[in-house]
């Protein structure tokens, strides 16, 4: 039996795998914070509720969801931070939107992974 030492590995990595090393940090991490604000089943609901009218006035969904206000915030903000909703102060209310150029996004990068 023979014992060979090697001497020196490649530092290149096979199979195409530097490519991977070598994406886009910022977009992975954009990526993983969209997709940890659409990890929650109450900002699914308030994300689909939104979507379903176009546009919904913060005061509109605190009812609906029988949640307090401070917490349909902090939702709304995760999901806005996240770029999935748009928001726009009218008066003493918040209307929102649902960004679609972002949430298309997330299914694209989800069909990058597949």
């Amino acid at each position: 039996m023979t014992t060979e030492t090697i001497s020196a590995i490649s530092q290149e990595p096979c199979c195409g795998i530097a490519e991977l090393k070598r994406e886009n940090t910022e977009h992975l991490q954009h990526s993983a914070a969209v997709f940890k604000a659409l990890s929650d089943p109450t900002r699914l609901r308030i994300l689909r509720a939104i979507s379903q009218m176009s546009e919904l006035c913060e005061c509109n969904i605190v009812p609906t969801f029988n949640l307090s206000q401070p917490t349909i915030s902090y939702h709304i903000k995760v999901l806005r931070e996240a770029g999935l909703v748009r928001s726009e102060r009218r008066g003493q209310w918040v209307w929102h939107r649902v960004n679609q150029k972002a949430l298309l996004g997330a299914v694209r990068d989800l069909t990058e992974v597949g």
